[in-house]
């Protein structure tokens, strides 16, 4: 038997007992629908300001009414957020008007199933700019909040499509190879190789901010929780699934990595959370990375290439703040 001083102390992570996070500030993007609806629902409940980064007011102001009707005294706010928009990424942070962030939640994302091929107004291609480039630009601005908060999280919600798809470096924006699901999955993978090569690029630099990887397994509505105003299943669409929880699960166990990666205090930089059995449903873990994944030459040719596209560079801006700010001599 080890001895008493090597046995960790630390209970099991609890999906169903969050530790209170009270004086303490989340941004969730795409937080008004979906998986980032119920990560926001979930830390709103360990009385933490919460902020919804979503294009929609409307649909932003409903998430905002629905948290509050299951959370008593929810500190829930909207920030207008459009990561397609790369030149309105930092009005977006100087609106918030903070001073300190202890967390984000890159979430917010894009999928389309059918041609053509669609192009935000910088003339990127739609996907790889929402769920990519935004959110290494808006990462960038970020940067001074992140470093005022000594331990701040990014949390990057990756996918399991990008487990079986590489990386195309001459053809990033998928100009000569559009096939939606495809460039979906290479966009989600991006995200990926991001979230890792940035805690590489934090730790060069010195930084406590942690970057962590989640992904959220399998997620079926049919599955979920109801939430006003969204349309409720059906009894039989719900029945016709429940054979389906065997395997996957609703999008409220789906946020379940990145609220314990946004809480957890034995989260590290570097680390991949998902779904306990076989990365598709149950409570979240840590787990090796995928093969391709840990290919550091082709994350940091992606890193170049995404900040000249966005002419951002998330630690070259977070290491001007801790320059500034570091007290060890």
């Amino acid at each position: 038997m080890p001895p008493e001083s090597s046995v960790s102390q630390t209970p099991p992570w609890d999906v169903h007992r969050l530790p209170a996070a009270e004086g303490k500030t989340f941004l969730v993007t795409g937080g008004n629908a979906g998986i980032g609806y119920f990560v926001a629902e979930q830390l709103a409940g360990t009385r933490a300001t919460v902020v919804l980064g979503s294009r929609d007011r409307k649909k932003a102001e409903a998430a905002i009414a629905s948290i509050g009707s299951r959370v008593p005294g929810a500190q829930v706010k909207h920030m207008p957020l459009d990561l397609a928009d790369l030149a309105s990424l930092r009005a977006s942070v100087d609106a918030l008007g903070l001073h300190r962030l202890d967390a984000v939640v890159h979430n917010a994302g894009v999928a389309l199933d059918h041609p053509p091929r669609r192009h935000t107004g910088d003339g990127h291609e739609l996907m790889f700019a929402t769920n990519h480039l935004g959110h290494f630009a808006l990462t960038h601005h970020l940067a001074p909040l992140l470093a005022a908060t000594p331990g701040s999280r990014i949390v990057t919600t990756g996918s399991f499509a990008a487990k079986s798809e590489r990386l195309d470096l001459d053809d990033l924006q998928s100009a000569h190879d559009y096939q939606p699901k495809r460039t979906y999955a290479r966009s989600k993978l991006a995200q990926m190789l991001f979230a890792l090569e940035l805690d590489r690029r934090l730790r060069a630099v010195g930084s406590t901010t942690l970057s962590v990887l989640v992904h959220p397994g399998g997620a079926l509505d049919a599955l979920t929780p109801s939430r006003p105003p969204w349309p409720v299943p059906t009894t039989g669409a719900r029945l016709s699934r429940l054979p389906l929880r065997l395997f996957v699960q609703g999008k409220d166990a789906a946020a379940w990595p990145a609220v314990r990666a946004v809480l957890d205090p034995e989260v590290r930089g570097g680390q991949m959370l998902s779904p306990r059995a076989f990365g598709l449903r149950g409570a979240p873990r840590p787990e090796p990375l995928w093969n391709h994944l840990s290919d550091t030459t082709t994350a940091a040719r992606l890193w170049d290439a995404s900040r000249a596209l966005t002419g951002t560079d998330p630690t070259s801006a977070a290491a001007w703040c801790f320059s500034g700010t570091r007290t060890d001599g």
